[in-house]
């Protein structure tokens, strides 16, 4: 078992303290957006006992991919870690996204490769071959929007704006007579992906309706039935005035996770983190097609054809109980699963899901994880990789320690 070092990402949309205060540690006094906890290129973590000194965990793996991974494992995803953990701490949105297919991801980087976009580029799509199937665990009130509604109720919603402005004697921009419209095709799939479309490439009409739309709410425009998502709007505004994401964002579910709740969002599904404190676990990608709420490159074609459009109820995650007594948010992807384990002073120990590799970050009190190859004593803020060779291993409370101890891991679900 290696205990390992992550890499923060000071991304502007992150907290400057959520994740200093929920690891124990001193805030840098910049935006600590994400904490990668994982062996991705880009930011891989760090062994800190490995043979020879410290390694980066991708290093690590490469050199001895059957003992770290496991066979399966290698035989699946190849001779690379298949998931990333990340600590997630937004205040402010995070922008409008989807992620391909793993058969689009490979495509895309295919024909990125053999154009020459260089990797760093602005116009960059695919940053690697893999897709980025995740689910968010939330540690704080979390709040999000998550898929498609019903075209039928966008168009409710649209239906009342426009009778609403009629009512107070405003005009109304011409692009919500026109989403009405595309949100009255007979097949669901043909409305959202007409009035996505027109959003999204409406120009300077659509950020014209956008602003007008704000100043009407401003100016006393009814809300009601339509608090929460006309609100979001408003503030969605006030982060990216007139970005077509804000209209957008009224096709969406928009959600409210309480600590505790999880969500899972599979490829093709549009979302955006809007505020809170998470647990976010992946397949090991980093490829986002951008929808929105960004000032960042923003590829049109390729985000329609990577959209899937339907309307989805939103897809929460609930726990399992195994027969060993874990707990464990099982989404319907191969690359992951995430148990969190809590342990009181002087209690039994939890046995770890291990299937193939598996890292652990401790948020609360301190743990001594148990192998049959040796112990590791972790405290609140610290982490640990383990190899496929290190199991079985079973998580204990520290001794000594006082309050109760909380930790998250992420193994494969070739096991389940």
């Amino acid at each position: 078992m290696y205990e390992i070092e992550n890499v923060l990402r000071p991304y502007a949309w992150g907290s400057t303290t959520a994740i200093a205060g929920l690891l124990g540690r001193q805030a840098s006094g910049g935006p600590e957006a994400e904490l990668w906890v994982g062996a991705h290129p880009d930011s891989p973590s760090v062994a800190l006992a490995a043979d020879g000194g410290p390694l980066g965990l991708d290093a690590l793996i490469s050199s001895d991919p059957g003992r770290h991974l496991g066979n399966a494992s290698v035989a699946e995803f190849g001779p690379r870690l298949p998931f990333l953990l990340k600590v997630l701490a937004a205040e402010s949105p995070l922008s409008l996204q989807v992620h391909p297919t793993l058969e689009q991801a490979r495509a895309g980087f295919a024909r990125e490769e053999a154009a020459g976009v260089d990797r760093s580029a602005a116009e960059r799509n695919y940053k690697d071959d893999n897709h980025k199937p995740e689910m968010i665990f939330a540690l704080t009130p979390f709040e999000a929007l998550c898929g498609f509604r019903p075209a039928a109720s966008s168009r409710a919603l649209f239906d009342h704006l426009v009778a609403s402005m009629r009512g107070m004697s405003l005009e109304v921009p011409q692009v919500f007579l026109d989403v009405v419209q595309d949100l009255s095709e007979p097949e669901e799939h043909d409305a959202l992906k007409a009035a996505f479309t027109r959003l999204i490439g409406g120009g300077h009409a659509v950020s014209h309706a956008v602003r007008e739309l704000v100043a009407a709410l401003k100016a006393g425009l009814p809300m009601n039935p339509y608090q929460t998502e006309l609100s979001t709007a408003v503030s969605l505004h006030g982060h990216y005035p007139g970005d077509p994401g804000v209209l957008i964002s009224l096709l969406l579910n928009r959600i409210s996770l309480a600590p505790g709740e999880a969500v899972y969002l599979p490829a093709g599904n549009v979302h955006a983190y809007l505020h809170g404190l998470g647990i976010e676990v992946m397949a090991s990608s980093d490829n986002v097609l951008r929808g929105g709420l960004t000032p960042k490159f923003v590829d049109v074609p390729e985000l329609l054809a990577t959209v899937e459009f339907a309307s989805v109820g939103v897809p929460m995650l609930a726990a399992e109980t195994s027969g060993l007594g874990q707990e464990l948010y099982r989404p319907p992807f191969r690359e992951f699963q995430l148990q969190r384990i809590e342990l009181e002073p002087g209690g039994a120990p939890v046995p770890l899901a291990q299937s193939g590799a598996a890292v652990i970050i401790v948020v609360s009190g301190s743990v001594l994880l148990d192998s049959p190859k040796g112990d590791l004593h972790l405290d609140r803020g610290a982490s640990a990789f383990l190899p496929a060779a290190e199991a079985p291993v079973n998580v204990h409370p520290a001794a000594g320690s006082a309050g109760t101890a909380v930790a998250f891991a992420v193994t494969t679900a070739l096991g389940a």
